[in-house]
């Protein structure tokens, strides 16, 4: 008989212990992760209270500190009346000018003034030998001479009824060419002689005694220095204010000073510069300006209001004006636009201020429009101009003075007592 098979354990049948598995109860989560899901659950309610239950905050409110008004140096300025001036560079030129010329052809024998004399109208130069000239004068007396004897015979012969009338005719003929040949013979003997057409000086004389010149050559030249003619060129946008009989004042680069009237003004442009030419009469009795030297003309052309400033006054606007600050009775910063009306040495003239201004003249880059300063007194001198102001056409050398330069920013300079009075440090540029 034979014997059973042995079972296997329970643990090799993979059934079986799947089945197992099945049947066993999951295990329960610890204590640990249910208090991680507590304080998780805690941190979310925390986090959304805020936006349920918002915190009343209170509004800051910040103030700003009252700032001190800026401590300022002004000066009164009265406008005074200023004479516009129109300067011009000239030349000086004789009022008269004119070539001598020979006006028949000989031998010079004499010459009676010399080169540089002053001469008067009529003044004979140069003598021509006139020899030839004085025969042919004589010649030309004489044929009319014979003329006028057969017109008187020709004339009496037809009253007599023994003439006829063409004799007469060219009896009277005859006369006529005879007067015409020595009006010509004179006028050839005048010319002999080289005259001056006018008073003036002998600036030039080429030829010499003995010398053969022909008819039409140049031999000299003469000029009238008195008066002298100053020509300059006036800009179109001035023309309106310069006019014939207007006087002005001729500054020679030789140092004479003389007054002089504007004579002829032109009425056509030069297309090139786009100038009107003027002409200016100047006195020369004794001819000691000469002529063709440089000059400076000034001519007066109109009065004008204006303040007389230091050019540190001046300050550019935002929008490039060029402006003086003021101080308005409320002690509020004003900034007026003004003009430069003529500018010296010494200082300037402007337009555009009312006629009394208080003039901001120490502490102007620290303040703007509108802001309100504490003004002071400027004890310094104040700019005068020169009774006789030299106007500045060209940059002016710098001048050296002892005095140091006055500024805000210096600690040891009268402005510091201005702006540190209290102990304050100086304020920067652009500070409020």
């Amino acid at each position: 008989m034979a014997e059973p098979a042995p079972k296997k354990p329970a643990s090799e049948n993979p059934a079986s212990e799947g089945n197992d598995a099945q049947d066993s109860p999951s295990p329960r989560p610890d204590r640990s992760t249910w208090i991680a899901a507590g304080i998780v659950l805690a941190l979310v309610l925390w986090m959304g209270s805020g936006f349920v239950f918002p915190a009343e905050e209170e509004e800051q409110v910040v103030r700003d500190a009252p700032v001190a008004p800026v401590a300022v140096s002004v000066r009164e300025s009265q406008a005074a009346p200023v004479e516009q001036v129109f300067i011009a560079e000239g030349q000086a030129l004789p009022a008269r000018d004119t070539v001598l010329r020979a006006e028949m052809s000989g031998e010079i024998v004499a010459l009676d003034v010399q080169r540089g004399d002053d001469i008067t109208e009529g003044t004979v130069i140069a003598r021509f030998d006139d020899e030839e000239r004085a025969a042919a004068r004589a010649q030309a007396q004489a044929e009319l001479e014979r003329a006028e004897r057969e017109l008187d015979q020709a004339e009496t012969l037809l009253d007599r009824g023994t003439g006829t009338l063409d004799r007469v005719v060219n009896a009277r003929t005859a006369r006529a060419a005879a007067e015409a040949a020595l009006v010509s013979a004179r006028r050839a003997e005048r010319h002999t002689a080289i005259r001056a057409g006018f008073d003036g000086r002998l600036d030039d004389l080429d030829i010499e005694a003995g010398e053969f010149v022909s008819a039409g050559e140049t031999v000299g030249r003469l000029i009238d220095l008195d008066p002298l003619r100053v020509e300059i060129q006036v800009p179109q946008q001035v023309l309106r204010g310069i006019r014939p009989g207007m006087p002005a004042e001729v500054r020679f680069i030789t140092g004479e000073t003389a007054q002089g009237v504007i004579r002829f003004v032109g009425a056509a442009a030069d297309p090139r510069t786009r100038t009107f030419p003027a002409e200016i009469a100047v006195d020369n009795p004794d001819s000691a300006i000469p002529a063709g030297i440089s000059a400076q003309v000034r001519i007066p052309t109109e009065e004008i209001m204006a303040h007389f400033l230091s050019p540190a006054t001046l300050a550019l606007a935002t929008d490039g004006r060029l402006v003086v600050k003021t101080v308005d009775d409320d002690d509020t910063v004003v900034e007026q636009a003004v003009s430069i009306v003529r500018a010296q040495s010494d200082g300037i003239h402007v337009s555009g201020l009312p006629e009394s201004a208080r003039v901001i003249t120490i502490g102007q880059g620290f303040v703007n429009e509108g802001d309100r300063v504490t003004p002071h007194p400027d004890e310094r001198t104040p700019p005068r101009p020169d009774e006789a102001p030299e106007i500045v056409t060209q940059a002016p050398e710098a001048e050296q003075d002892d005095a140091p330069a006055l500024s805000p920013l210096d600690p040891d300079g009268p402005a510091s007592d201005l702006f540190g009075a209290d102990g304050a440090p100086i304020p920067s540029p652009g500070a409020e």
